[in-house]
């Protein structure tokens, strides 16, 4: 995610770094970097020039040049003017305090991913012990509705029944009365998009505002389009009254430049953002943690909020149990490895850790990910009593393994490897005890 543009602000304050004291003109003439950085990832040239003002103003302080390390705090006013151009501070909660059922539209152009959005969000809700009813609002796009209701049905969320031939603001209405009569508190409408702004559209979506007066209006961009993306949530905000937006596809080749220019174009905060195709990728935005990923800095308490929420309790408290009767045995390495999984791939999880996805730049995580496969299938393949013992898998036992996963007996050898290997570390953990394991842990940069 915006892998670009942190190498290139990062090769930037790397000179800044090698200095041993600075000076108001090595700053100036870092700051000059930075601004064609910006401009290149497609950020808002006023939202540039405002930032690079900013960071000058407080960089060129007494208080950092005759710091012990000058050069670190430059970086961190440039992470706290990042966090500030990008809403931190600000609630960008959904507002749901109004008498059920609460209207959520969404809008946008057509590409952005508004109806896979409806799902995802229709998901993140249910999380917190809403009813959400998915609305399928576009009768353009011939496979706008079905594709509303695959995603209902994949995601046991009910979708509300329209067609094509009907009136969307009637859609609406129908469904509104629907889920006051089965019970449901939300609904998230998938409305209409254009490849283009046009006052076709606008008329409709202005007709379905009238009707629902939806609690949130929330413009799903493709953070892919960069500085298109924020012209057209302009356009949008001045027809209709965002509360918010969603970026999509910021796992993507995004340049950055709208996650860094809608917020100070619009006013509106980024309320969620899309990390992917599957379902469960949509994650409430902080500006604050965004901007550390920007800088290389990672993101430690979203990748504790992942793991809380992948990570059952009761299977922790289970899986620690037998860590202490049976030992590191192959089947908890196979436990603690699904639950890996659950969090996401490889790659997002390293980024998140500080200094580890410079550290890795360029390790194939998709072949980490397909290795993982490979060792559970391999685990998977084995007995009860081997993988609570591997010591007595022979060269029988191992040849049966391979034929079972799909896999050679080279590749039984190299897990059983790794494993003894595992094993030992574990035991040289525990006599360290908790001291020794906040010693091992990452420092971070500030």
């Amino acid at each position: 995610m915006l892998d670009n543009l942190s190498e290139k602000l990062d090769s930037v304050f790397s000179k800044l770094r090698g200095r041993g004291r600075l000076t108001e003109e090595n700053i100036k003439e870092a700051l000059r970097e930075v601004r064609l950085v910006l401009l290149e990832a497609d950020v808002n040239f006023k939202v540039v020039k405002d930032f690079v003002a900013a960071v000058r103003e407080r960089a060129v302080g007494e208080d950092v040049l005759k710091s012990l390390t000058p050069a670190q705090q430059v970086i961190k006013v440039v992470r706290d003017e990042l966090g500030r151009l990008m809403g931190e501070g600000e609630c960008n909660a959904l507002d749901l305090a109004a008498a059920p059922p609460v209207s959520l539209m969404l809008c946008g152009l057509q590409g952005a991913g508004k109806t896979t959005t409806c799902g995802k969000l229709a998901r993140l809700l249910r999380k917190d012990k809403r009813t959400p009813l998915l609305v399928p609002a576009d009768v353009y796009r011939p496979a706008a509705i079905e594709q509303l209701k695959v995603l209902g049905r994949q995601l046991d969320i009910p979708v509300f029944d329209s067609r094509a031939d009907q009136d969307p603001v009637e859609i609406c209405e129908a469904a509104r009365e629907y889920a006051i009569n089965h019970g449901y508190d939300t609904l998230i409408l998938d409305t209409a998009g254009r490849l283009h702004i046009d006052d076709a559209l606008m008329g409709e979506l202005e007709r379905i505002k009238a009707s629902l007066a939806p609690r949130e209006i929330l413009f799903v961009a493709d953070a892919m389009t960069g500085q298109d993306a924020v012209n057209v949530a302009k356009s949008f905000d001045e027809r209709l009254g965002l509360t918010g937006v969603i970026l999509t596809k910021l796992d993507g080749d995004a340049r950055g430049g709208a996650a860094l220019s809608v917020r100070a174009v619009t006013g509106k905060p980024i309320k969620f953002v899309g990390l992917g195709e599957k379902l469960d990728a949509l994650e409430p935005f902080h500006a604050d943690r965004m901007a550390q990923r920007i800088l290389g800095m990672g993101d430690v308490l979203s990748l504790i909020e992942k793991a809380e929420a992948a990570i059952d309790k009761d299977d922790a408290q289970a899986m620690e149990k037998s860590l202490r009767k049976n030992g590191f045995t192959l089947e908890t390495f196979r436990d603690q490895m699904r639950s890996i999984k659950k969090m996401g791939s490889m790659e997002s999880l390293i980024k998140m850790i500080p200094g580890a996805g410079k550290a890795l730049k360029g390790a194939q995580f998709d072949m980490a990910d397909k290795e993982m496969k490979k060792i559970e299938a391999l685990i998977d393949s084995m007995t009860a009593k081997e993988r609570q013992d591997h010591k007595i898998i022979n060269g029988s036992r191992r040849l049966r393994i391979a034929k079972g996963s799909g896999t050679t007996v080279q590749d039984v050898n190299q897990l059983l490897k790794r494993f003894t290997e595992a094993q030992k570390m574990m035991k040289k953990l525990q006599k360290m005890g908790p001291k020794g394991l906040r010693g091992m842990m990452p420092r971070m940069p500030f």
